[in-house]
């Protein structure tokens, strides 16, 4: 095709389908509509091979008709959120924070004579970190019924329906020391292990989307972890969703993000405690 030609010449090179600049930009824009979420020229070859397989489940031969259709079938849209969203997590994962959270859940409780302390995992993937959540609390008490509630959320509705299961392969709890294998999951198969009923009482899983206008999700919470996913959303955006959180906190909650998140300048809600945690401020 000629140079200039709609569509064509900035395709992606021995592809099954015609993937243009337009159809990328179209994709981010509606993702960003949609969720928040801010997707980089690095990210495109990641959309083509994650929404190509939308294309032939759907039986679109294009990425224009596969977007035309997605404009009236609400279905599809979960679908198509769910390809683009990124679910990387594993158990303990930015480990320095859970002695912290240890400590805290259990001054705080010390301070309010056994009332049931309050945490959203606002994130949640595949559930691991909300599992490790619940180990962290009954580690901290020694007891399988610590008095900690763990509310548990995701967009991705898929991945909500693992971490619901909690059942994982045995290379998944590599990072879990053993002792801790033994006493929080259950062995259903052979390589196959289930996080035990008392720890799945604690956790409460919900689809959300942190853009919605209305979070189902109440108050006061004691710590909230939000860890490698607002880097995904411009700064506007991330300060917006911060500063919701903080009206859900009262002070000295602690909120806890990931490595490559900094909210130490533009937002007036936390104070830094430590390496990507941060406290509540009062007033």
């Amino acid at each position: 095709m000629a140079d200039g030609a709609p569509g064509m010449a900035d395709s992606l090179a021995g592809t099954e389908f015609a993937f243009s600049s337009q159809d990328f930009d179209q994709i981010r824009t509606l993702l960003r509509q949609h969720t928040g979420i801010s997707l980089s020229d690095a990210k495109r070859s990641m959309v083509y091979s994650r929404l190509a397989r939308r294309l032939r489940a759907t039986g679109r031969s294009s990425f224009s008709a596969y977007l035309e259709g997605l404009r009236t079938s609400a279905p599809e849209w979960e679908f198509f959120v769910n390809a683009l969203t990124t679910n990387l997590t594993y158990f303990y994962r930015e480990s320095h924070h859970f002695p912290i959270l240890a400590d805290y859940l259990k001054r705080k409780a010390a301070e309010r004579g056994g009332q049931t302390l309050q945490l959203w995992c606002a994130a949640a993937s595949t559930g691991e970190e909300a599992w490790t959540l619940a180990m962290t609390a009954a580690e901290a008490f020694n007891s399988l019924a610590p008095p900690v509630r763990i509310l548990a959320t995701d967009l991705d509705t898929q991945v909500l329906a693992t971490a619901r299961q909690g059942l994982y392969r045995r290379d998944q709890l590599a990072k879990i020391p053993e002792a801790q294998i033994r006493r929080y999951f259950c062995e259903e198969s052979e390589g196959q292990y289930r996080v035990r009923p008392e720890l799945r009482a604690l956790v409460g899983f919900r689809q959300l989307n942190l853009l919605d206008p209305a979070w189902a999700v109440h108050g006061p919470l004691d710590a909230v972890f939000c860890r490698n996913v607002l880097i995904y959303f411009d700064r506007a955006t991330q300060l917006k969703v911060v500063e919701r959180m903080a009206s859900l906190m009262p002070a000295g909650a602690l909120l806890f993000v990931g490595h490559s998140e900094n909210f130490s300048q533009g937002q007036q809600n936390f104070v830094l405690q430590g390496r990507t945690v941060y406290a509540r401020c009062s007033g």
